[in-house]
């Protein structure tokens, strides 16, 4: 991390503030530790890993967000992007350009991920309708969905933990 106002603690994965620092600064600096974690190469071993990282990157957009995260055949990041961008309440997500897009990472498996600008993480009927068909398209060229992780304000719920993959 290189930060001018941050510096390495006396223990691994610690660090101290050595100046003044803005609410600004803070979640800049959260938000960059964040992008870290999910950086290509990191071993993604379960999905409730990843939510506060997810979490930090995604719960102060205004509108819905669209971000799969890649993954190898060992669940290493390969790639974490927005691919759709929507409203207030909702984002178009089309199949056929998630599939292509997995399919020019080389993608064994994704965790499908997006955000609810409301602050409620819970899946609507659309979240689930939508996992079901990126699944289906997706197992066509035998690429898994591991989970569908919906993130928000208050918190981040997981298809997989509720049982709807």
């Amino acid at each position: 991390m290189n930060h001018r106002k941050l510096s390495a603690g006396e223990t691994t994965g610690t660090y101290r503030i050595t100046d003044t620092v803005t609410e600004s600064e803070l979640l800049s600096i959260a938000k960059a530790f964040a992008r870290r974690r999910l950086a290509k190469g990191r071993k993604i071993t379960q999905p409730a890993l990843a939510f506060e990282y997810l979490q930090v990157l995604l719960q102060d957009y205004e509108h819905e967000v669209f971000s799969p995260l890649f993954l190898d055949s060992q669940h290493r990041v390969i790639r974490f992007e927005e691919l759709f961008r929507g409203t207030i309440d909702s984002a178009s997500v089309y199949p056929r350009e998630v599939v292509k897009r997995a399919l020019a990472c080389n993608a064994a498996a994704v965790i499908l991920v997006h955000n609810h600008p409301s602050g409620d993480p819970e899946p609507s009927d659309a979240d689930r309708r939508i996992t079901q068909r990126l699944k289906e398209a997706l197992g066509l060229v035998e690429i898994r969905v591991i989970d569908h992780i919906v993130v928000g304000s208050q918190g981040c719920d997981s298809f997989a933990e509720q049982g709807y993959l």
